[in-house]
């Protein structure tokens, strides 16, 4: 067996060292070396035949045609499923429910009469089967192998032939012709590439799962995320059940769509009324809470937004918040005070996105200052009433996009009065919208200023 040689490269400079250090020796960067193969390993790997140039008007298009995955929000966020021979890269945290989506997804694809393979690198095939039965994915087309090996991997694949292979996960893959351990940057980078060619030659879907890192980004060579065609983040919070997908990487497609599933005792289900589930267990008449009509992709959600204003004995109180930006709360305290007058600076100040979502839509800065006004002022805001708007820091309302579809949402759901930036014209029937040009503005309609 040919052993191939790694040395590590400066980032920086291009200096080769025979082993890692914390420093180059020709640059004097440091934590710049990065293991790859040696270069003379790579010029005597034997390359493919050469593609043949066409015209773009006589390239077949039918082989980037999405096959339905069976998996209605899977399919949504990929615009229609899976595309023969592309490379979908899966992340998320460990326990949020990976291998429950794709172990699903194999076994829906497996009863339609599709091929599969399942390779696990983490778990036994005895721990795999228990959760195919528990998800009802136990079908004779599914497949299921527990190797880390890249050659067997490969070995594996030709003697099943799948359509659809699942590799759980990517840092668990060896080559044993690299000398480094698995999950290093040069074994992560080369098993993908290895994968990603023989998906690219034999038109297999393939779909590598990846760790994260404690920041949620995806852990290893940042080549792997430009290498695939589709990266999907698998995200949520362990303590409740909703889980989202999201792309934000898709050759085949546009990233603006996202997935919303339950996580349950038989695995992942869709949530039709997302919206409901986020307001069902709200309670009316409460200070400190509004609803804000938000647009994650391109669909519609009404969340509830709370805070919390308690007195405080720190010379830097606290700012503490779960599902909202920190720094965007800090944005609206500071605006409140000096552009409403209301001040919250010798006050602890809570803020939550009930549900365990995860709020970016700058049109939610609107509900969240009310909100915090709100729980300032012991005034609750009308259990009819949304509200929605981006906040600058003149205190002015902004339009947001998308406004027709969070107000129709809003209308859906039995709310009858909403307050939107002073600039938006028109409004859908059935529901009572007051303008607003400012923040100070909104509070007065919602009548949660002070007395």
């Amino acid at each position: 067996m040919v052993r191939v040689r790694v040395v590590h490269r400066c980032s920086s400079c291009g200096a080769a060292h025979p082993k890692w250090a914390g420093r180059c020796d020709s640059c004097g960067e440091w934590n710049s070396l990065v293991e790859e193969l040696d270069s003379s390993a790579r010029s005597a790997v034997t390359l493919p035949d050469a593609a043949i140039p066409l015209r773009v008007t006589e390239v077949d298009d039918e082989a980037a045609r999405s096959v339905p995955t069976g998996i209605g929000e899977f399919d949504r966020v990929l615009g229609g499923g899976l595309v023969p021979g592309s490379v979908t890269l899966v992340g998320g945290e460990p326990g949020i429910g990976k291998s429950t989506l794709l172990l699903q997804l194999l076994g829906g694809v497996a009863s339609s009469g599709v091929r599969s393979l399942y390779i696990t690198g983490e778990e036994s095939a005895s721990q795999v089967k228990a959760r195919a039965a528990r998800v009802g994915a136990l079908h004779d087309e599914l497949w299921l192998v527990a190797e880390t090996s890249l050659p067997n991997v490969k070995a594996h694949i030709d003697s099943v032939e799948p359509e659809l292979v699942v590799v759980d996960s990517v840092q668990t893959m060896h080559d044993p012709e690299l000398g480094s351990a698995s999950g290093s940057v040069a074994q992560v980078r080369e098993c993908a590439n290895q994968l990603l060619k023989l998906a690219k030659a034999r038109g297999i879907s393939l779909v590598l799962v990846g760790h994260v890192t404690k920041e949620g980004t995806l852990a290893g060579p940042r080549v792997l995320e430009h290498v695939v065609d589709t990266v999907i983040e698998f995200e949520g919070d362990r303590q409740h059940g909703l889980r989202l997908l999201r792309a934000t990487k898709h050759r085949f497609g546009p990233t603006s769509e996202v997935g919303l599933m339950q996580m349950s005792q038989t695995g992942l289900s869709t949530v039709d009324d997302p919206s409901g589930i986020f307001l069902a267990d709200r309670v009316a008449g409460v200070s400190g809470s509004a609803v804000v009509p938000t647009i994650d992709g391109r669909r519609p959600l009404l969340i509830e937004l709370q805070a919390l204003v308690a007195g405080s004995s720190l010379a830097a109180p606290r700012r503490s918040t779960q599902g909202v930006d920190q720094g965007r709360l800090a944005m609206l305290l500071a605006v409140l005070e000096r552009r409403v007058g209301l001040s919250v600076s010798k006050f602890d100040v809570y803020a939550l996105a009930v549900g365990g979502v995860r709020v970016i839509d700058p049109g939610a800065d609107a509900g969240l200052a009310l909100a915090v006004a709100s729980a300032l002022t012991g005034k609750a805001i009308g259990d009819d009433l949304v509200v929605i708007g981006e906040v600058g820091l003149g205190g002015e309302l902004r339009q947001v996009g998308h406004q027709d579809r969070r107000l129709a949402e809003a209308i859906r759901h039995g709310f009858r009065r909403a307050i939107v930036p002073g600039a938006v014209a028109g409004g859908p029937d059935g529901l009572t919208v007051m303008r607003a040009p400012t923040l100070a503005a909104a509070v007065a309609l919602a009548d949660v200023g002070p007395s």
